[in-house]
This record gives C-alpha cells, structure tokens and sequence, in this order.
C-alpha cells in the first residue's frame, strides 16, 4: 500500500485480517468521525469535547447506533458485522453488557472493514444516519 491515507486493500487481505483486527481499525475511525462531528457542531469546551466522544463512542453509544443502521446493510457487509459481532473479546467493560459489547465490535470491525477498502462513502452515508438523533438533540 502506497498511502495509508487512503487504503485500498484486496479482498484477499481483508479477509486475512481478523475481526478484532478490523474493529481496532474501525475504533479508530469512528473516534476520529466522532471527533470531527463534534468540532463542526462546535459548542464545546475542551473537557466537553472529551466528555462528549467518550460518550457517544461508548460500546452502550455504539450498539444503540449499530442498530439503527442494521437495515441499511448489504448483504456483504452484514456478514463482516456478524463476524465482528461473534469475535472472541476476552474483556468486557464493566459498563456496557456482553451483547452491547459485541455490538459496538461489530459496529467497529463494519467501518474497519469500509476503510481499508477505501470506501469512505459508505462510511459516511452510515455515519450520517447513526447521528441523526443526535443532530436533532443538538
């Protein structure tokens, strides 16, 4: 891969990757959408900033908007997220249930998965419509 910035991987390297490798991936970039939707509906100090990604990018945060966009996937794309939602997570936080838990980290492996095949399109179409409670709450 030439530019981290914009990965293109083959299927035959996504594959590769194992669920939890896919949902670390997919942690970091739901932070950084996160991150970058709370700046642009500015508002917020600092420690609000912080306060406010942990709480929406919290695995109780993530399964409520992994559900909303369950009826949008393909196919394909529910077979990474049944995937990622079976992986095999040794540790549980203690504020979130198993089942929310596997949520979020299919939630994650999903638009990990999206990323390294470079489409950010899609990414945003989900991360759109995951938000929309909160840009009416805001």
């Amino acid at each position: 891969m030439e530019n981290y910035f914009s990965p293109s991987l083959s299927p035959d390297s996504l594959h590769a990757i194992s669920s939890i490798g896919l949902a670390h991936m997919g942690d970091a970039v739901f932070e950084l959408l996160v991150r970058t939707w709370l700046c642009a509906h500015g508002g917020a100090t600092g420690k609000g900033l912080h306060r406010a990604a942990v709480q929406l990018v919290c695995a109780e945060s993530q399964a409520q908007k992994a559900e909303r966009i369950l009826p949008l996937l393909t196919e394909e794309e529910r077979a990474v997220f049944r995937r990622g939602r079976n992986a095999h997570v040794h540790t549980v936080p203690s504020h979130a249930s198993r089942a929310q838990y596997s949520e979020a980290t299919a939630l994650e492996a999903l638009l990990g998965w999206l990323y390294l095949q470079g489409r950010l399109e899609r990414i945003h179409e989900l991360f759109c419509k995951m938000m929309e409670e909160e840009d009416h709450a805001s």
